[in-house]
Parts: C-alpha cells; structure tokens; sequence
C-alpha cells in the first residue's frame, strides 16, 4: 500500500507542476468544484396557499445562468415575532444545487390545524439563503386572508417538485 501512495503523491505533484506552467490550475482528485451561493437578485421566490389550512408552498427558481446553491433549509420568518419555522426533519446547514431555470420546492405550516393558540400575523418573508434578505408576502398571498397564525412553525427543506414537499410536509407533522 505504500507504494501505492508514494506512486499516488508522486503523480498528483508532476500533474501539479505541470498545470502551474501552464497557468492552469485544478481541483483536488476527486473533487469537483462547489457552486457560488445564489445571488439573491438571480433567485425567484413565490408563495401561494399550502392546499390545507395554516399552510403555504414556497418556490425558488434559479434565474440566473450558472449552477449555484442555496441552503438546503428556507429561512421562514412571521413579521413581528423572534425566531424561524423550524426544519422537519430536523437537519442542519447544508447546500442545495440549482442549476438555471431549475425550481426548488418547500412547504410551511405555520400552525396545526384547529389551533387558537399562537400569534396572528399578516406577512411572512421567505428567504432561499440566510445570507438573503428574502421576500415578504401578506396573508392573503398564502390564502390565509384573516391573518397567518403561527404558533411552532415549521418547513421542509426543499424538494425538486411541489409534491414532494407536500409528501414531507404531511409525514412530518402527522
């Protein structure tokens, strides 16, 4: 095996050499170069009504012209209250790749259905990224017309298609 490695270490520093005289210059073997994170003003967000009651379906579209990515969590935040919806399943930080004109999809709900409990808002904002400022949208947008009531909010992450996210979304929450 050592030999196996030196031959390994030998060759990777000739191809090395060899890219610098050139003026080019390569990934580690094995790697592929990561994608820039979206620039906001190159994304697309949409919200419209969730299909069932205190939910709502947000869409990023990719819009500008290369492959870049976002966080795989959307950042939901309720005008006037602390905090984000948070993630199901539970997940950390990670990257979401579009590619151009490529879509990604999340579903939001913002209550249990039949709640009184909680806090009624009129906007929330959505943003693809936390680096993103993100998007506002008032309560009729999302179909909740007399006010988006939150009380333990939550998101999926996103999905490449509406019904994924709405698959998520249900399996989550039951």
């Amino acid at each position: 095996m050592r030999l196996s490695s030196a031959l390994t270490a030998a060759l990777t520093a000739t191809a090395a050499v060899a890219l610098a005289a050139t003026g080019a210059s390569a990934a580690p073997a094995g790697t592929a170069a990561r994608p820039a994170v979206c620039q906001e003003k190159a994304l697309g967000v949409s919200a419209s009504p969730g299909g069932q009651r205190n939910a709502a379906r947000i869409t990023v579209t990719n819009r500008g012209g290369s492959t870049c990515v976002v966080d795989r969590i959307p950042t939901v935040t309720f005008r006037g209250l602390d905090g984000s919806a948070e993630p199901v399943p539970p997940a950390t930080s990670g990257s979401y790749v579009l590619s151009p004109g490529e879509r990604g999809y999340a579903a939001v709900r913002t209550a249990a259905p039949g709640t009184t409990e909680g806090h009624v808002v009129r906007t929330l904002s959505v943003a693809a990224d936390p680096s993103h400022s993100g998007v506002t949208f008032g309560a009729a947008t999302v179909g909740m017309d007399r006010g988006i009531r939150v009380w333990e909010p939550v998101t999926t992450l996103w999905h490449t298609s509406r019904a994924a996210a709405d698959r998520a979304l249900a399996d989550a929450t039951r």
